[in-house]
């Protein structure tokens, strides 16, 4: 029975590791998510049981694919260490839920979005920008701490020297923020905000091209950087981990150098060590000598 199990595993195992069957994989997804988009027309409601036999498909197909990932692990419980993993369960499970009942169809809809956020599982390039994003958002928070602070300043400035301009602009700090928040956008700018600023202050422009600035051109610059840095990073620990790409390859480079140092570390040591030995092989035959 347990070698009936370890081969039926193995062919799980490869069958997991199918390009094929992960192209499928995403196709399914893809097309679950044009399924729960092409519910919102109501030309729908024509094909509303063809289109609920093909949610319990979807649904089901899922569901295998989940088993068959879960019965390919040699341990079941190191299926649960991976985070995707989990994220694929629940997302899973929330499928299962039925859109039949009144009370619960919202919400069964709702959950039933999100089984397109699949695809950053699947897909490793997605893992690791969304990897990237995470670990970014602790590094960008200082940014963000420091892009508030100039906020508040400039807002201060701005409802004490602009609140006779417009007070739905600058009546108080909040409004200001708020139109300064237009402001870095770009968003009608010039037209709602600086030229009305300019006909009462004509220096008035001197606030707000440092504004934008300090705010469009270096914060959101360093706010790049630390992404494209953190992306870098998971980029090169994937090829690590995949075994290729030119971060591999350095890294497999470096292993045959320390090896071979290694080596000739241990060759120049065994050299020294017959050399002693040479060396006192004679002194021990002339002592022998000088004995007779």
């Amino acid at each position: 029975m347990r070698v009936h199990w370890q081969r039926l595993r193995v062919r799980l195992e490869q069958l997991r590791a199918n390009k094929l069957f992960e192209t499928f994989i995403i196709f399914v997804i893809i097309f679950s998510a044009l399924l729960v988009g092409a519910k919102t027309y109501e030309e729908s409601s024509r094909f509303e049981q063809v289109m609920g036999w093909l949610d319990i498909t979807v649904t089901l197909f899922f569901l295998f694919e989940l088993l068959v990932r879960m019965a390919a692990e040699k341990r079941f419980r190191d299926f649960f260490r991976n985070g995707w993993n989990l994220f694929d369960t629940l997302i899973v499970a929330a499928s299962l839920m039925p859109v039949d009942d009144s009370e619960m169809v919202l919400i069964a809809r709702l959950l039933r979005v999100f089984r397109v956020l699949r695809l950053v599982s699947m897909i490793p390039e997605l893992r690791m920008l969304l990897t990237a994003l995470m670990k970014s958002i602790p590094r960008m928070g200082y940014v963000a701490l420091l892009m508030f602070i100039i906020f508040y300043i400039y807002a201060a400035v701005g409802s004490f020297l602009f609140h006779d301009v417009d007070e739905k602009l600058w009546g108080n700090i909040a409004l200001a923020m708020l139109t300064l928040f237009q402001v870095a956008t770009f968003e009608s700018w010039a037209t709602a905000v600086l030229y009305p600023t300019m006909e009462h202050y004509g220096y008035s422009w001197i606030y707000f091209l440092t504004f934008i600035f300090l705010n469009a051109f270096i914060f959101l610059n360093m706010m790049i950087g630390i992404v494209l840095d953190v992306m870098q990073k998971e980029s090169t620990q994937m090829q690590l981990e995949s075994g290729e790409g030119e971060a591999a390859e350095i890294h497999w480079m470096r292993e045959h150098m320390q090896m071979m140092s290694d080596q000739l570390q241990r060759i120049e040591q065994q050299l020294a060590e017959q050399g002693n030995r040479t060396d006192l092989t004679p002194r021990s035959v002339e002592s022998d000598k000088g004995d007779l």
